[in-house]
C-alpha cells in the first residue's frame, strides 16, 4: 500500500482534541514533498499553491476527487524523495472535505513566490497586449490577484501554464463556457507570448 494512504488513513481515523492543526501540518508535509517547501515550487512542471485562493484551492481538490482533470504520477521532489510517485487523483481521494478546507486556508495565508525563469521580452510585451484584451477581465491585475478566484498566472511556472492550457484546448480539463470560448479565440502563438508575459512578472 502506498505510503501517502498509510498516512492519512492513520490521522483521518485518529480523534485529536484540537481539530485540523495536527492533520494540517501532516497533509502540508506531503504537499510540499512534491510542491515545495511550504507550497514554493522550484520546478517549471509544478505548481506553486502558496498564495492560492481557498476557494480557487479547495474547488481544485474536489475536482481532483471526481477525477475531472488528468492525474499524472509525479515523483517526489523534496523530503523522502525515495517513496513511490503519486498523483493529485489519488490524493484528494483520501482527504475529507474538512481537511480540504484547513488545507486550502493554510495555504492561501503563505506568500506567493513569482518563479524565476527565463522568458522572451518581445513576446512578454505582445502577451501584456493579449491580456489586457482578452483576458484582463477575469485575471486582474496582469493575472496576480488571487481575489479573483481565477487563481494567479503572473509569475506561475511556464512549463504548468503550458500543459494546463493545452489540457483545457484538448477537452481533458473541466472549464467554465466563457473560458472556453476564451481559449478558442487565441492562437498558438497568442498562447505562446501569453505565457511569456505571465512568465515576466517575477
Amino acid at each position: 500500500m502506498n505510503i501517502l494512504r498509510v498516512l492519512l488513513a492513520a490521522f483521518a481515523l485518529t480523534s485529536i482534541s484540537s481539530p485540523g492543526a495536527t492533520e494540517v501540518e501532516k497533509i502540508v508535509a506531503t504537499c510540499d514533498g512534491c510542491h515545495g517547501d511550504n507550497g514554493i515550487s522550484l520546478w517549471s512542471d509544478m505548481p506553486t499553491i502558496a498564495g492560492i485562493d481557498a476557494f480557487v484551492h479547495s474547488e481544485a481538490l474536489y475536482i481532483y476527487q471526481d477525477e475531472a482533470r488528468p492525474c499524472a504520477d509525479s515523483a517526489f521532489r523534496t523530503g523522502d524523495t525515495s517513496r513511490a510517485p503519486t498523483n493529485m487523483c489519488d490524493i484528494a481521494a483520501q482527504l475529507q472535505d474538512d481537511q480540504i478546507e484547513l488545507l486550502a486556508a493554510h495555504y492561501s495565508e503563505l506568500p506567493f513566490v513569482a518563479a524565476r525563469q527565463k522568458f522572451d521580452v518581445a513576446l512578454a510585451a505582445a502577451g501584456k497586449a493579449i491580456h489586457e484584451q482578452r483576458c484582463g477581465v477575469c485575471h486582474t491585475s496582469g493575472g496576480s490577484d488571487p481575489r479573483d478566484e481565477s487563481s494567479i498566472l503572473a509569475g506561475q511556472w511556464i512549463g504548468y501554464l503550458r500543459a494546463t492550457i493545452e489540457q483545457y484546448r484538448a477537452g481533458e480539463r473541466d472549464q467554465p463556457e466563457k473560458m472556453q470560448k476564451a481559449l478558442d479565440a487565441l492562437s498558438g502563438d497568442d498562447i505562446e507570448a501569453l505565457l511569456n508575459y505571465y512568465a515576466s512578472q517575477q
